[in-house]
């Protein structure tokens, strides 16, 4: 009898929900976007299965990133290119070189969409070095929107925000106005984080990331903000251990579902479909991650190899950890790493100049030397990178073996 009347009020929450999903109009603020946690069951075991799938595909990534000497190294790469892609979904649009070169010169002069991009990457490393002091929370989500926008981020105060659709104009969504509705909305975003423990946390982690979208807290930076806070989350759950998984890149080539599936929350309160899109991207970048991942860590095997055979004399994890930490480096660090002084190590980057390791090229009155195989393994599958040779008479030789192929 008590299973039966607990079965009868769960269901006259769904049909009171639905009403509300029924008169949903896009064009008015969502105040009465529902608190969390949603209603019904979320772990079907479709859902559960995927969870599983999606654990182990990240446990994998971290494996294959503890097999690097200083997996450290990839924050500077990976992070940038979660920048990237992360921004371009706002239609903030850059090139991975920009970002590689304004990561190192930092030029005043660089374009607004560079420096943005840039400034989302200081916010992810600000709130991954930051994590055990300041968990997942609303003063995480100012913190992290206030480093992209480059200035003190508030809860939205005034009314007018809205969602439109590039093509057409249409308003498709208007969030919850007022700042005291936010806050409330959002410490029960809090609540839900760090207190519904007995739902798996990736399940946790694709509602949470549906409930802060459609709160909409700021001005601007919403959804970079919380793409920022996804990855967080991952690493304060334990599911991951650095900043590695570039997540954006998956929502990017499926944007428009990403968006569909979003709305299809808030008109039909289909949380299967979301949950499904969400852990199928994850899955998808933790896969694609641990490659790429996989051939970074052969190419700086092979370039270690390779010095050894050359000159033995410049060999040490630090120095490749500068090469292997992006594209672009400087002689200042080397001498920031405490490998050489400065004459001794522009020696070194102009020795591995003269063996193709490197390339010097010069921007304004910097000299930058650049890892080119590196970039174009960060840019490309990498098929197309040859192995280092002491005879450039002798034909190029491919690095990567066919079991070592990166999807596209």
């Amino acid at each position: 009898m008590a299973s039966t009347c607990v079965s009868i009020y769960v269901d006259k929450i769904c049909f009171y929900r639905h009403i509300k999903l029924m008169l949903f109009n896009p064009a008015k603020p969502y105040n009465d976007l529902p608190n969390l946690p949603p209603p019904g069951e979320l772990e079907t075991r479709e859902v559960l299965k995927a969870c599983i799938e999606v654990r182990a595909a990240l446990a994998r990534l971290d494996a294959e990133a503890r097999r690097l000497p200083n997996p450290d190294i990839l924050i500077g790469t990976l992070a940038l290119f979660e920048a990237k892609d992360s921004s371009e979904i706002e239609n903030i649009v850059t090139t991975a070189d920009k970002l590689f070169q304004q990561s190192q010169l930092r030029d005043t002069e660089a374009d607004p969409a560079t420096k943005e991009a840039l400034r989302y990457r200081d916010a992810l490393y600000s709130g991954y070095r930051n994590l055990d002091q300041n968990p997942v929370s609303t003063r995480l989500a100012i913190k992290t929107c206030s480093i992209i926008k480059g200035y003190d981020a508030e809860i939205r105060k005034v009314p007018g925000t809205t969602l439109t659709n590039k093509a057409t104009g249409d308003v498709i969504y208007t969030p919850p106005v007022g700042e005291d509705l936010l806050r409330t909305k959002l410490a029960n975003w809090e609540r839900f984080i760090h207190e519904a423990t007995d739902l798996d946390p990736l399940v946790r982690l694709a509602v949470q990331h549906y409930q802060f979208e459609a709160i909409h807290p700021f001005i601007d930076g919403n959804g970079r903000t919380g793409r920022v806070l996804n990855i967080l989350f991952l690493i304060e759950q334990g599911l991951l251990t650095w900043p590695i998984l570039y997540l954006s890149r998956e929502i990017l080539e499926s944007k428009s579902d990403y968006y569909e599936s979003l709305l299809d929350v808030t008109r039909h309160g289909d949380w299967h479909q979301w949950l499904d899109y969400f852990l199928s991207i994850i899955f998808q970048s933790a896969v694609r991650a641990e490659i790429k991942i996989n051939r970074i860590s052969s190419l700086r095997r092979h370039a270690a190899d390779f010095l050894r055979s050359t000159e033995p004399k410049l060999v040490s994890d630090a120095l490749l950890d500068v090469l292997f930490s992006q594209p672009y480096c400087r002689i200042s660090d080397l001498v920031d790493a405490g490998i050489a002084k400065r004459q001794t190590a522009s020696d070194y980057l102009k020795t591995l100049v003269r063996w193709s390791m490197l390339e010097e090229i010069k921007i304004g009155r910097e000299k930058l030397f650049v890892n080119t195989k590196l970039g174009e393994l960060l840019t490309t599958n990498g098929d197309g990178i040859t192995r280092y040779s002491r005879n450039a008479l002798l034909p190029p030789e491919p690095l990567f073996t066919k079991n070592q192929m990166m999807p596209e």
